[in-house]
């Protein structure tokens, strides 16, 4: 054993543990101090993880937690080895400061560490606006937003910034952060019928989004809402302004989501890939093709034209990539990272962009439009149509049911194949990465044999060949990192198949899709999609 190995054998004090990963590093031969460093703290969270910065590492080292330090190399703060702790210390934090703003009256509050991608599809937002500054408070504004001006306008064309003053503008910029974020008023009348989304943002600071209501509750609110009174105008959550507010009558729901699969069985064969993967994966997909068919107007308007062409010349009504009207597609599989995604990101600007522009009245918001130039309307049209978008796999329905059928998922997939030629998408460029997590550890050793072959070539295949499964996911993600490869069901297929056409005959499913029925991979029974509402 060289220095630099035992230097990162010293991460953990856990003598049996510390053997154990020796034993396995020595025999493989992947025995790099890093790759040491990487098995010992696997089962452990990251001190920079939301979670951990969250709860605080005092508050996890009084509750008995241990952190794992490096004692020879920057370990940014640690690793958190317990994790159930640190999961049962977030969930009750969260708890908390839910029942605090369960007391400004909302009828349920919902709680998670993270909400997916499109959790507030279908739910009304309502309307509110920002509570008045005091004097004291504009005037603590107007002396920040100054401060941070003079220093900006003395420092602009200077090579390097002096270290106090970096650090007095990081100050500053936070400050007034928390004046654009200042509280909402809502419609007292509305708040008993509405509700909140609690959840931890990427810096850990707590995430509230108020003002949200349920299908179940919309006649229950619209019965109650009236017109506000312009002399008095909205009232404060939880103030003692017009009708009292409603105390909670559902208690906080705590969900956790994105529990990896356990590894599944030590298994050389190639099997067609599970459908929950391959339906996570074209979520991935179809939210990228969104985000690149709003990028491009052009190509939105072709791709409405075709659709309502066939609606309207052929009666083709059936499963299509484009699903004009437009409904948003919903993604009810997906993996825990799409909400994070550059893609997700990227559309959520962009809407929020969009909102703040338009008018809510609707006989204002066709003035509006008609105003607009052409290249917004036409910006605006490309980011509307983009919701339709729809490339996912669904699993097939083989008895004549509501579901989608085997001609039906083809042609919805080489339209998505066509569109997304027609915009240039690139699954590398739009982030996607293959990670134990997302890919290499939900299929067996010869998937991922394959992927490195593709990749790396066949040498690299011999050197991990003799590894377990486990071993072998996590080396193919450092081999494939950097090297664009990407599974089949995220490659686009090189050419278009002519099953657009009404009258062509039902071809076979390439191999990733078929035997829908085989046992998953992934150590679970797949789950059937919820049928299409178009369909």
């Amino acid at each position: 054993m060289s220095l630099e190995q035992l230097m990162a054998f010293s991460v953990t004090a856990d003598h049996a543990r510390q053997e154990q990963v020796w034993e396995n590093v020595n025999r493989s031969g992947y025995d790099e101090p890093y790759q040491i460093r990487r098995v010992l703290t696997e089962r452990a969270v990251k001190a920079s993880d939301k979670r951990a910065r969250f709860v605080g590492l005092a508050a996890y080292e009084a509750a008995g937690g241990n952190v794992l330090h490096d004692l020879f190399e920057e370990d940014g703060g640690g690793w958190l080895e317990d994790i159930a702790l640190l999961d049962r210390l977030v969930a009750e934090k969260l708890h908390t400061e839910a029942e605090t703003i369960a007391a400004e009256g909302w009828k349920w509050i919902e709680i998670a560490p993270s909400f997916p991608y499109g959790y507030d599809h279908g739910l009304r937002r309502l309307e509110s606006e920002p509570a008045d500054l005091t004097v004291e408070e504009q005037a603590s504004l107007d002396a920040l937003q100054a401060e941070y001006t003079a220093l900006q306008e003395k420092y602009e064309g200077a090579d390097e910034i002096p270290d106090e003053a970096d650090t007095r503008l990081g100050e500053l910029e936070q400050a007034l952060a928390a004046f654009e974020d200042w509280p909402h008023i809502f419609d007292a009348a509305a708040i008993p019928h509405a509700g909140a989304f609690v959840s931890i943002d990427t810096d850990g600071t707590v995430q509230v989004a108020r003002g949200y209501v349920r299908r179940e509750d919309e006649a229950a609110f619209a019965a109650a809402v009236v017109e506000p009174d312009p002399e008095s105008g909205p009232a404060t959550p939880g103030s003692d302004d017009g009708a009292q507010p409603t105390p909670p009558v559902q208690g906080s729901v705590i969900t956790m989501a994105g529990q990896v699969p356990p590894d599944e069985e030590e298994d050389d064969a190639i099997r067609p890939l599970p459908d929950r993967l391959v339906i996570e994966l074209t979520a991935h997909r179809t939210l990228a093709l969104q985000d690149a068919v709003a990028a491009q107007p052009q190509v939105a308007m072709t791709a409405l034209l075709h659709k309502l062409c066939l609606d309207a010349f052929h009666r083709t009504y059936g499963s299509c990539c484009i699903e004009a009207g437009v409904r948003h597609v919903q993604l009810s599989i997906q993996a825990p990272e799409l909400k994070e995604s550059a893609s997700a990101r990227s559309i959520a600007a962009r809407h929020e962009g969009w909102r703040a522009d338009m008018p809510t009245d609707e006989a204002a918001l066709w003035d509006w439009l008609v105003a607009l130039d052409d290249a917004s309307r036409l910006a605006l049209l490309a980011h509307c149509v983009s919701f339709g978008v729809n490339a996912l796999f669904e699993k097939v329905d083989r008895h004549g049911g509501p579901g989608i059928t085997s001609h039906g998922l083809q042609r919805r997939l080489d339209q998505a194949d066509r569109l997304a030629r027609a915009v240039g998408l690139d699954m590398v460029e739009a982030g996607w990465r293959p990670t134990v997590d997302n890919y290499l550890g939900r299929v067996t050793k010869g998937r991922i044999l394959d992927a490195i072959r593709e990749a790396r070539g066949e040498s690299s295949v011999q050197l991990m060949d003799h590894l377990k499964k486990s071993e072998m996911a996590k080396e193919a993600e450092r081999l494939l990192e950097g090297a664009g490869w990407l599974p089949e069901p995220l490659r686009i297929a090189a050419v278009a198949s002519p099953s657009d056409s009404s009258d062509a005959p039902s071809e076979p499913l390439p191999e990733f899709l078929s035997g829908g029925d085989e046992e998953s991979t992934d150590g679970g029974e797949s789950e059937q999609p919820h049928a299409v509402a178009a369909e």
